[in-house]
């Protein structure tokens, strides 16, 4: 009798952040609906602090060295997951191996912020694809510094150029243009290309058509492909089935008063705020929104973390905190996000502009009113109002505060003004290119299907041991 040939094993390793984690598990799903075993190493901390809904995926853990406490200090931290993940790591895919159970493992794909990564699975002999969750953008930025093209801290006149895009300081990512609010920061970003040029695959969670000039520029340097965006199947063309969600939330989901809510409201008729996971607002900013979105005149839908809810003002907080139901408007600790920016009530999102909320936006065709935080939020931002004109940044004051005033008006001009008319039909647009970009034939699926090719025909080198 013929021998049945066993199916190919990935492992994918994200970064242990859930803006990281999401878009793994993604790539991870997509994977796993061509027939491929797929196991997601996630850090013990991580695994048991969470649930987690991974369907066919098989979920192993390693230790970043913090696995009862998380961590707090990145310099330290970085380090410490180094020294304990690469033993760890290592340990799992030999178990995994040498069992007589389990398909081997052929190849690795790990978060960029993980480059020691590629190390370990070249010391195996497996094929490394390092997993970029942050645009083509914002990776010429930091691959510049990298390379010593960009010289940090950056001058207030420089203009730096990237293909297609001109950018002042204001608009490049905070770990370059104010390196000294947060100097080890940088290390992460930076320390994403000190192997990358041995990488037998670079991924990216962006697709073709959204990034072309820069995709053009950085293909010239690594074996390149998008696979984005990579976001549940339900809200690009269900190519998955049962995909609806991520599978991993840290936080307390508040979905069935959110979204009974956001069906009694009309439709285009709802402000969504919201900061994303990690931003922490002065309490004179949230107090400002707060006044905004009383004054705006829209139904409005806003996430405040329980670990921020002490910021918004006593007054608000009666009408709309410990009273959730109220008409004009709501405040969540958190919410089915996805849900929420397809609901047809959506009129358009205030967001930070991680690289996350900024593709479920475009992806779904949702306005934007940008007012990043830091990291490459500017960057997005820019993207969003410039590039892809989907959307309009907020001006701060002399001390970084969004005013009342300024949050209005720019809510206006989104909802009722000319410019926001054509937001909505430049956002319909990146929607359909986006579901084309992930369906049968599209850009992305293509570049999944040519990376499972390789994965399941080449035969990889004998690589040098770097650990």
């Amino acid at each position: 009798m013929e021998k049945v040939e066993k199916k190919e094993h990935i492992l994918l390793l994200p970064y242990p952040l859930q803006g990281h984690i999401n878009p793994i598990l993604q790539l991870a799903k997509r994977l796993a609906s061509e027939d491929v075993k797929v196991t997601v190493a996630l850090t013990n901390y991580i695994a048991k602090s969470v649930k987690i809904q991974a369907g066919p995926i098989n979920i192993e853990t390693i230790s970043d060295g913090y696995d009862d406490v998380g961590w707090s200090e990145v310099e330290a931290y970085a380090d410490r997951f180094e020294a304990f993940g690469s033993k760890t790591l290592a340990a799992l895919i030999e178990r995994i191996q040498n069992s007589d159970d389990d398909t081997p493992v052929s190849c690795v794909v790990y978060d960029s912020f993980v480059p020691w990564v590629l190390n370990v699975a070249h010391k195996l002999n497996l094929v490394g694809a390092v997993f970029f969750t942050q645009p083509l953008a914002v990776t010429n930025i930091y691959y510049r510094v990298h390379r010593d093209l960009l010289k940090v801290p950056v001058q207030d006149e420089d203009l730096l150029s990237i293909p297609g895009l001109p950018l002042y300081v204001r608009e490049l990512p905070s770990f370059v243009s104010d390196v000294e609010s947060s100097p080890h920061f940088l290390r992460l970003p930076v320390d994403q290309f000190s192997n990358i040029e041995e990488a037998d695959w670079v991924l990216f969670n962006t697709f073709d058509d959204l990034e072309p000039e820069v995709l053009k520029w950085i293909a010239k340097l690594w074996r390149v492909r998008t696979i984005g965006p990579a976001i549940p199947s339900k809200y690009l063309g269900k190519r998955i089935e049962g995909d609806k969600e991520y599978g991993l939330n840290m936080f307390d989901m508040k979905r069935a008063e959110c979204m009974d809510w956001l069906n009694a409201k009309k439709d285009n008729s709802v402000i969504y705020v919201s900061m994303g996971s990690m931003a922490v607002l002065k309490q004179e900013q949230t107090e400002e929104i707060a006044c905004a979105l009383q004054g705006c005149g829209y139904n409005f839908l806003w996430v405040v973390r329980q670990t921020e809810e002490n910021k918004i003002p006593s007054t608000f907080r009666k009408d709309f905190v410990t009273s959730p139901g109220s008409e004009k408007g709501m405040v969540i600790t958190w919410c089915p996000q996805m849900e929420v920016l397809s609901h047809p009530a959506l009129g358009c999102f205030v967001t930070h502009c991680g690289w996350n909320s900024t593709m479920e936006s475009l992806s779904l065709g949702v306005p934007m009113i940008a007012f990043p935080q830091c990291s490459d939020q500017p960057t997005n931002a820019k993207c969003v109002e410039d590039l892809w004109k989907v959307g309009i940044r907020v001006k701060v004051d002399e001390n970084g505060i969004l005013r009342k005033d300024e949050l209005e008006i720019c809510i206006k001009e989104v909802m009722e003004g000319e410019k926001g008319k054509e937001m909505r039909k430049n956002a319909d647009k990146w929607k359909e290119l986006a579901v084309q970009a992930v369906s049968d034939g599209g850009s992305s699926d293509k570049n999944v299907a040519e990376f499972l090719e390789a994965v399941k025909s080449e035969k990889v080198k004998q690589h040098p041991c770097h650990i």
